[in-house]
């Protein structure tokens, strides 16, 4: 651990090296029931389930790298399918940079049905 001269401790943890120790009860934690587990999460504002989130406005975006792979294409492929610059998909995949609000509503429609979209595309 180190801390700077405002106070502020940085944790450096390296790979391999051991868990720092902690004040939780691990043993407590994986005696829980699933019930239990569910109402400690819904009683956390911070750690609210998908799904009342959902109920709340919120919306699932589309996982670009899980669609491509469930849609068994390359990058190459998928971006030249649905016309998506190779890079535009790769820094989306890679999570340096986030699809626009057009570019998340083009990803869901091509989630809903890839291959009319597909076949659009072609006949235009």
């Amino acid at each position: 651990m180190l801390m700077n001269s405002t106070g502020t401790i940085t944790v450096v943890h390296e790979p391999g090296d051991p868990f720092p120790e902690t004040d939780s009860d691990w043993k407590a934690a994986d005696a829980r029931t699933e019930e239990e587990l569910y109402a400690a999460a819904l009683a956390d504002p911070d750690a609210q389930p998908l799904e009342l989130l959902i109920a709340r406005g919120w919306r699932k975006a589309v996982n670009v790298k899980k669609l491509r792979e469930r849609l068994g294409l390359t990058q190459e492929e998928f971006a030249a399918t649905y016309r998506i610059p190779v890079g535009t998909l790769r820094d989306w995949e890679q999570r340096r940079k986030n699809p626009d609000a057009t570019a998340r509503a083009y990803l869901t429609v091509i989630d809903k049905d890839p291959k009319a979209v597909a076949a659009l595309l072609n006949a235009a």
